[in-house]
């Protein structure tokens, strides 16, 4: 006699960029397995591609966690983890006016959200006849770049992977025909108000993001953190 094949119960949730209906469901212990396995080995590149994977998995291929952007995939995420094993995390927390007490916080992933900026746009007009249009980055770009040794080599490094045109008067260049030559080049020929306009886009862009409220035992004083970024979420 054959055993008996298990229902998994289907849900459904709006994707931030595009506000597309998803169907989801919940990860089997198998996909767990492998999430911790890739967690435990403490490589970021196996925990994403775990991540990515999942999505794939779990939105039933409608999704490519390989292709959509960054705070897409781990808004798909959250609520994959949130209807898998709970909506419930608790946090260890360090508070902010001292910078070493750690609180415990209570986290319900139903509460998140993706965060949008009035002021954010992926048109960015460096002259009156050059403009660039940016892509956003996957999970797999900031893994790929998180390990730089400063922060102005992963901007740069995460600008040139991001532009996707550029557009100068009438002509309209594709990343696919610009050589990585060719984006340093451009890139160093900037001005400084110019790479911060850049910036810009990244800074503003949709993420994932909540405030909190954290007590200090020791001191008594209360202090608002703002968790950003799906590692913020998780333990």
């Amino acid at each position: 006699m054959a055993l008996p094949k298990l229902e998994t119960p289907v849900y459904t949730l709006n994707l931030p960029s595009t506000d597309e209906e998803i169907k989801f469901r919940p990860f089997l212990v198998k996909e767990q397995k492998r999430l911790m396995m890739a967690q435990e080995s403490d490589s970021t590149t196996e925990t994403i591609d775990a991540i990515t994977r999942l999505i794939n998995d779990c939105t039933f291929n409608k999704l490519d966690g390989n292709k959509i952007a960054m705070f897409d995939a781990e808004y798909v995420f959250l609520q994959v983890r949130s209807k898998s094993v709970g909506s419930k995390v608790e946090l260890n927390i360090t508070c902010p006016d001292d910078k070493k007490t750690k609180v415990p916080h209570t986290l319900d992933l139903d509460e998140i959200n993706v965060a949008m900026f009035d002021d954010h746009t992926n048109e960015v007009q460096l002259t009156e006849n050059i403009k660039v249009i940016f892509k956003y980055p996957l999970l797999s770009t900031f893994a790929a770049y998180s390990t730089k040794s400063s922060t102005a080599d992963m901007m740069f490094k995460l600008i040139e992977e991001c532009i996707d045109e550029v557009h100068f008067k009438e002509e309209i260049t594709n990343r696919v025909d610009m050589s990585s030559k060719e984006l340093t080049e451009f890139i160093e020929s900037l001005s400084t108000d110019q790479f911060m306009q850049m910036t810009k886009f990244f800074e503003t862009m949709p993420r994932l993001r909540h405030k909190i409220e954290v007590k200090n035992p020791k001191t008594e004083v209360t202090s608002e953190v703002m968790l950003e970024g799906i590692q913020s979420f998780l333990v």
